[in-house]
């Protein structure tokens, strides 16, 4: 309960810190079935803060997906397809908070603008688009 009090965890996150700490995994797996039945541990309550935070972070779709994934959450992408998020918009404000507000007219910081925004998590269109090479 006081990792729960804390913040959302996964069902993956909850059993990997219960069971580093020495606890018996047929209790694990009781103890967290019985927290999903009271709504206390949901894997929906989890996605949906988790990718809130990320987004504010200004972390891409790509990347988001793949650590949803890491943390168990199954089918990771219906979580991102949320109209509230503009992922190019996002991808944009990202570049010009850490670059400026002018494109990048050298090819050599175009690729170094591009591989930033690709670390960050966005795909190829997005970093495109972020980049002014392809009109909204």
């Amino acid at each position: 309960m006081d990792l729960l009090a804390r913040r959302e965890h996964s069902r993956r996150e909850l059993s990997n810190k219960l069971a580093a700490r020495a606890f018996d995994p047929d209790v694990i797996s009781a103890v967290l079935d019985e927290l999903e039945r009271e709504g206390l541990l949901s894997s929906g309550r989890f996605a949906e803060s988790f990718v809130a935070a990320r987004v504010a972070r200004g972390q891409g779709p790509v990347r988001i997906a793949r650590e949803l994934a890491e943390r168990g959450v199954e089918s990771p992408d219906d979580w991102l397809d949320d109209a509230r998020y503009d992922w190019n918009r996002l991808a944009r404000d990202v570049r010009r908070k850490k670059f400026g507000a002018s494109p990048p007219a050298a090819f050599g910081e175009k690729a170094r603008q591009a591989r930033f925004l690709e670390y960050r998590g966005f795909s190829q269109d997005q970093i495109r688009r972020a980049l002014g090479s392809d009109d909204d």
